[in-house]
């Protein structure tokens, strides 16, 4: 299991970057991100995807905002089979239920900015030759970003008809710079170790968990490694149950330019294509 570090300890950065250089992921307790904001999001949130109502709220097909039916859910790059799951895709400029807005754009704020911290624990920590590679500031690549996604994820109860080779969330790696998540309200979240082994990542109530996107691979040439992680399906009786998650994917603004190949809105667009030659 990987190991969590403590936001308040003073050596916390270094402790938190040595720990996303080592394994992609990062994990922090008695962060700043409150707590009963979380919980409320995943108890308001739930009752939206248990209600038939969400389905006035489809997906814009253009602007990639809104919900997404367990019939449209993503497979990960190179599987064909769909994961068992569904989703919201809120930005703060898309479409969100009245209901909901004003607590998720809340939260949307507080995290962008925790986030934006967390970048520049990255930076001050990053070998000089490696931060000589970022073209502007990791925190300033954020700045009027309208780009990063906040997820609401709901992993429904398992009904015994799934496809066999279906799993709530497949192997795969993120696209952006850092994603930030709350633990979800049930385990399964694992990451691949580099001796190809899958890690539980801790789900305590509480921790949050931070993960390397491809973005930030490619901007440190590969020093800060891209994780490959999945969400596992439950066992016994967990098999009953709802699985709330609540990624935030911190996305540059499109203009960013990552390295010599590519700038942020470039490889944003090449992903997202490669996503929907397997939708349709």
């Amino acid at each position: 299991m990987l190991q969590t570090v403590d936001y308040k300890d003073p050596n916390a950065p270094e402790q938190f970057v040595e720990s996303l250089r080592s394994t992609g992921f990062g994990v922090l307790r008695n962060h700043p991100i409150p707590q009963d904001m979380v919980d409320s999001i995943y108890k308001n949130w739930l009752e939206f995807f248990c209600n038939e109502d969400k389905n006035n709220y489809q997906f814009n097909k253009e602007k990639y905002d809104g919900f997404f039916p367990a019939s449209d859910a993503e497979a990960a790059k190179g599987r064909l089979t769909r994961d068992i799951k569904e989703y919201y895709h809120f930005y703060l400029w898309g479409k969100c239920p009245d209901s909901l807005k004003a607590e998720a754009s809340e939260y949307y704020k507080f995290a962008c900015n925790f986030a934006s911290e967390l970048l520049s624990w990255v930076e001050a920590h990053s070998p000089a030759d490696v931060k000589k590679l970022y073209r502007e500031p990791l925190p300033d690549m954020m700045r009027n970003s309208e780009q990063s996604l906040l997820r609401i994820l709901h992993y429904p109860p398992l009904n015994g008809d799934e496809q066999p080779d279906a799993i709530r969330a497949s192997a795969h790696e993120d696209i952006n710079l850092l994603t930030i998540l709350p633990a979800a309200n049930e385990p399964g979240l694992q990451v691949k170790s580099r001796d190809d082994s899958w890690l539980d990542v801790p789900c305590d109530f509480g921790n949050l968990i931070v993960n390397i996107g491809d973005m930030l691979q490619e901007a440190s040439a590969g020093y800060f490694p891209s994780t490959t992680h999945r969400v596992v399906n439950p066992t016994g009786a967990q098999q009953n149950t709802s699985r709330i998650s609540l990624p935030l994917f911190l996305h540059p603004r499109v203009d960013v330019v990552l390295s010599d190949r590519y700038t942020a809105g470039g490889y944003l667009s090449e992903r997202l294509a490669e996503l929907r030659e397997v939708k349709e």
